[in-house]
């Protein structure tokens, strides 16, 4: 079988859409978001609790994910045992405006979306 090879467009490796959204566009990241957004500072067990179906490890590596990239902050309290709460950056909060306009949308098209499954 032979193999095609696709030159992409050079431009595209600048794309700022594709860098960013690469960063927190999968549904783990967004729905981490929602929630902080929601309910304020949560803990890990509190997070993994609204969203039983993503596995603990899953759920920490979105975390750390979402820190690394300044969206949400994780505060360790020096207590037996350690405390760790994570909470919305003032940067995490200006994207949610339109991550909530997406929500909207989704919740609106979410029968017409569902049924191409």
């Amino acid at each position: 079988m032979r193999k095609i090879v696709k030159e992409v467009d050079p431009r595209y490796l600048n794309c700022p859409i594709r860098h960013v959204i690469d960063k927190f566009g999968d549904k783990w990241s967004l729905l981490v978001l929602y929630h902080l957004h929601k309910n304020g500072t949560l803990r890990f067990n509190e997070l993994h609790r609204d969203m039983a179906d993503c596995s603990q490890k899953m759920l920490s590596q979105t975390l750390k994910r979402l820190e690394q990239i300044g969206l949400i902050a994780r505060t360790i309290y020096p207590e037996v045992p350690p405390r760790v709460e994570y909470n919305m950056t003032d940067r995490g909060e200006s994207l949610m405006p339109h991550v909530s306009g997406l929500i909207g949308w989704a919740v609106e098209h979410f029968e017409e979306i569902a049924d191409y499954e």
